[in-house]
């Protein structure tokens, strides 16, 4: 029953139909992975997609959580003996967390506050008599209070006070409707703190050193700004609505007329609302806001990941990597067309060493002797330099060797890659070797395949996030092992080729499923089926169902087993090959035996148009990866430094990040280039990512440089 109510809310808030949900909430309860219901019970579902699907998961164990703070709530109340039927239906019925918090705030157990003092003084019923505003001389009914601990009238007043403040802080209505007026009004303010204002660490800031605007309007990344900065201690941030206009309107329901008891009241509703109210809601909208910038921020990380993770593979090719650099030298590495390191060694082409001959020579013995037929080139220090080294080496080689002059050479992005050179998994590939030959692993590695390769990095290290650091850190990871499961799902991988790290995000595996694989397939040789799945220890019938059509073995012996059509629909697919009195392998090389195919005659229960249609469509393409071809690319000639530049120039660049309010493009000078929002097209564009992706190569036209801040403004208006 409860699964039921909880599936209609979610249904509702997120406008999809209740059958689906409630369906998509049964297949998360039996352990369904997301990518699997999305790809697998298409008729369950309705077809919902991952976003879809991940939303009401989300919805799902916040409902869940609910439950729990409402059973808590229950409980405390009713071992008060201050439960009523009337009360327990109200808890039981709202599912608004704001609301739910407003309802238990009289009945939450609270540190000894002056209201509590003053009612162990037997205060309460004098603070009910001045509410009730009758008494002409509320003094003198405050004489009866003054014993014990009571000295005097005023004593008594003021604790009765304190009781009346505490009760307008903790009432609903009054909550309400400040919370309203918050909703409407709140502004959002940010000063310096005067003794850090001069200080370097300041400068970056020095935007929001006098700074407010409507909290409705500000954007994630200057409320995360904003509160980066008073996290430092540099900046004061301040949250508030109109304070008069509140007051009054508090007033305007407690106070009854212009009389003694009226002033008394009127001052309580003001102290109430300065000393507890505002600030419990100021807290309140702090707290919300920040939540909605990090999941605009979170957001924004996870589709900046999405696409890196899904960059374009240049698939497997004898790779030579190289991480680039001046005094320390360029470390080159040589790669078969599995990955595996066959060579490393360092060249000295640039200054202050200058052995550029010498690294010459030794770069056109290893293009032979490994026979390299692509290079990758980190993008960090002395790229541009060891691109044009590597471009004249090229150019040099012997027409003996006019082979070589095929291969092609890219620049890629080393961001993580030192994170990776020093981490466990590093250590754990190359025992042997140092962390400047694990980099440069990585870099040639990633041009191969940059899922495989990137799935070994903590994501908030790759560097294509917004203020990753500045927001709920469970949040975060949570969205992005989503968001990696979800890319690894959506490319398939590779069984018997795939490390344990990847094999990890495939649905229904995890950590201790993708070691037993990895030693699985060491001691026993290559998958030849899926079907071998089942004899890994501890990989059981509900693993293998969710893991299963997302692995891929290209030399399987069954063609169906480097597709991604689920081994519990092998069956539909043989019977349509008997019907046409074929192979399952014909079905998948002739497109007319295809097209004989009549859909309809398959359908069952179990399998319906929505999973014939993906099947026909996996036998067309079997095992297709989704992701586009690689492109190589130029940087423009003779700009290699800020210096170089000049406003009005137009240069190709590569997207390298994407935030809420624009793209930042690597143009060659060492330092990124900001295309803001407003100037990334000749139309209005709410988000960036309808106009560019991540490492696109875009054409921008400098607008302005800041060289002493070294900043460099981008426009792609026009272009």
């Amino acid at each position: 029953m409860e699964n039921k109510m909880l599936a209609a809310i979610i249904a509702k808030g997120l406008s999809l139909p209740s059958g689906a949900v409630a369906n998509t909430l049964a297949l998360i309860d039996e352990g369904c992975t997301i990518p699997f219901i999305a790809r697998y019970r298409k008729e369950r579902t309705g077809g919902l997609d991952e976003v879809k699907i991940a939303a009401i998961s989300e919805q799902y164990d916040k409902l869940k959580e609910m439950v729990k703070r409402k059973e808590t709530i229950t409980k405390t109340i009713a071992e008060q003996q201050k439960l009523t039927p009337e009360l327990e239906h109200r808890i039981n019925e709202c599912w608004d967390a704001n609301e739910l918090e407003d309802i238990y705030l009289p009945f939450k157990p609270k540190r000894r506050t002056r209201a509590q003092v003053a009612r162990e003084l037997g205060l309460e019923p004098l603070a009910t008599l001045l509410l009730m505003q009758r008494e002409r001389d509320p003094e003198q009914a405050a004489e009866k209070y003054v014993k014990g601990d009571v000295k005097d009238a005023a004593q008594a007043l003021k604790g009765a006070q304190d009781i009346i403040a505490e009760n307008v802080s903790e009432d609903e209505r009054s909550r309400q409707q400040i919370r309203s007026a918050f909703r409407r009004e709140a502004i959002i303010t940010s000063k310096v703190v005067k003794a850090k204002a001069e200080t370097d660490e300041a400068a970056k800031y020095s935007d929001y050193f006098d700074w407010q605007e409507p909290l409705r309007r500000c954007s994630s990344h200057r409320l995360l700004a904003m509160r980066r900065g008073e996290a430092e201690g540099i900046l004061r941030i301040s949250i508030s609505a109109n304070d008069d206009d509140c007051i009054e309107r508090l007033k305007r329901h407690y106070v009854y007329g212009n009389t003694p008891c009226g002033k008394l009241v009127g001052e309580a509703v003001e102290d109430g609302f300065k000393r507890l109210l505002k600030p419990s809601i100021e807290t309140e909208f702090a707290a919300m806001s920040k939540e909605k910038a990090d999941e605009d921020a979170i957001r924004v990380f996870a589709e900046n990941l999405r696409q890196l993770l899904l960059g374009a593979p240049l698939g497997p090719k004898r790779v030579m990597g190289i991480d680039p650099g001046f005094r320390t030298g360029c470390k080159v590495v040589c790669l078969d067309a599995q990955g595996n390191l066959l060579h490393h060694e360092a060249i000295f082409p640039h200054p202050p060493v200058n052995r550029r001959m010498q690294a010459s020579v030794h770069v056109q013995q290893m293009l032979a002797d490994y026979h390299i037929e692509a290079i990758a080139i980190g993008n960090g220090t002395a790229s541009r330099e060891t691109k044009t080294f590597i471009e004249d080496v090229l150019h040099s080689l012997p027409t003996t060797q006019g082979a070589q002059q095929e291969v092609r050479l890219f620049v890629v992005s080393e961001d993580g890659a030192s994170v990776y050179s020093a981490s466990k998994v590093a250590r754990d590939e190359f025992p042997d070797e140092d962390v400047t030959v694990r980099g440069a692993v990585s870099i040639g590695r990633r041009l191969m395949d940059p899922l495989a390769e990137l799935v070994k990095i903590d994501p908030k290290s790759i560097g294509v996030g917004q203020y990753q650091h500045d927001v709920d850190q469970t949040k975060l990871k949570r969205q992005l092992d989503m968001t990696v499961e979800s890319c690894v799902n959506a490319v398939g991988v590779n069984l018997n080729t795939a490390s344990s790290h990847l094999l990890q995000y495939v649905s229904g595996l995890g950590p201790t499923l993708a070691r037993n694989i990895v030693d699985f397939r060491r001691e026993n040789g290559p998958f030849t089926s899926r079907a071998q799945l089942k004899k890994v220890p501890r990989l059981g019938p509900a693993a293998f169902e969710q893991c299963a059509g997302f692995l891929r073995i290209p030399e399987a012996r069954n063609p169906l087993d480097n597709s991604a059509v689920h081994p519990e629909s092998y069956q539909v697919v043989e019977r349509m090959a008997r019907d046409l009195g074929c192979a399952v392998a014909d079905l998948i090389k002739q497109k007319e035996l295809r097209s004989q195919i009549k859909l309809e005659k398959y359908v069952t229960d179990s399998i319906g148009l929505p999973t014939l249609t993906d099947i026909m469509k996996e036998l067309e393409k079997p095992g297709r990866d989704p992701r586009q071809q690689i492109e190589e690319f130029e940087f423009a000639k003779g700009i290699e430094t800020i210096d170089d530049l000049t406003e009005g120039m137009e240069l190709p660049g590569i997207v390298t990040n994407i935030t809420n309010f624009g793209a930042f493009v690597d143009i060659g000078v060492h330092q990124d280039g900001l295309v803001h929002i407003s100037q990334l097209a000749d139309k209005f564009v709410k988000d960036p990512n309808e106009v560019v992706k991540l490492h696109q190569h875009v054409m921008v036209r400098v607008l302005e440089i800041d060289r002493r801040r070294n900043r460099i403004s981008l426009s792609m208006r026009g272009l």
